[in-house]
């Protein structure tokens, strides 16, 4: 079985359909998303009826579960804040209840599943050793799967031993007898210095691991951006990939 996992796509459409054309090319068994499909981004509709459609799995992040309601908008701030209270009175009312059903955290075929951590679904960043431990040690299966970052990582736990750290476009892992945590970027506004859209393709057969990358019409997204009114900060950094 081979499957895609993607994470926080944020509102950003073009990023998402590069990313789906991507794997129309290489067929998955399934697709997982890790949340953050809202946010930032000019097209929340639009991504909630792709990933509605398209992923077998949907967990929901931060950003979802402020702009259903769920989280106040006080928890956020600055550019976040004006980003997911512009998404929320666009939001169409069934794609608001459809995430309204989705969970920070879940499992299948033997993979952990959470937006941020297991020690906090919702809100840890994971980009320490401590973090990546915590998250290791506070779960059984030998994969997990974690977004929320933007920045695509692999971390390996060997016994006691942790090894790990950025895993660029192209990075292959086997899955053998070391418990893995993986981070496959961001779809929608990478933060790891690579302006280009990213997921994880999971071998479960084969037991590999490989990370990619597909570029997309950022200047589109960023026109759409500035149209709606959405802040400079957030449409200039996804040239960047900061």
């Amino acid at each position: 079985m081979r499957v895609a996992a993607v994470s926080d796509i944020h509102g950003n459409l073009h990023a998402l359909e590069a990313v789906l054309a991507a794997l129309a090319a290489d067929p998955v068994d399934a697709i997982w998303c890790l949340g953050d499909i809202v946010g930032y981004g000019p097209k929340p509709n639009e991504c909630c009826d792709l990933v509605r459609a398209r992923a077998s799995i949907s967990l929901c992040g931060n950003h979802d579960l402020a702009v259903r309601g769920t989280l106040d908008l006080a928890e956020f701030s600055g550019d976040a804040a004006v980003a997911a209270s512009w998404t929320r009175e666009v939001m169409r009312d069934d794609a608001l209840a459809w995430l309204g059903e989705l969970e920070p955290q879940g499992a299948a075929d033997g993979v952990a599943l959470f937006h941020a951590s297991a020690r906090d679904p919702v809100w840890e960043y994971v980009l320490s050793d401590e973090s990546a431990a915590a998250t290791l040690l506070l779960t059984d299966e030998q994969i997990v799967l974690v977004g929320h970052s933007h920045v695509a990582l692999q971390v390996a736990l060997r016994g006691s031993d942790l090894e790990g750290g950025p895993a660029p476009n192209g990075t292959v892992l086997g899955l053998g007898e070391a418990r893995r945590l993986l981070n496959p970027g961001s779809v929608g506004q990478p933060r790891d210095g690579d302006p280009d859209a990213a997921y994880l393709v999971i071998d479960l057969d084969a037991r590999t691991a490989t990370f990619r990358r597909v570029p997309y019409d950022v200047e589109r997204t960023q026109a759409e951006m500035r149209e709606a009114g959405l802040p400079e900060l957030l449409a200039a950094r996804l040239a960047v990939g900061q």
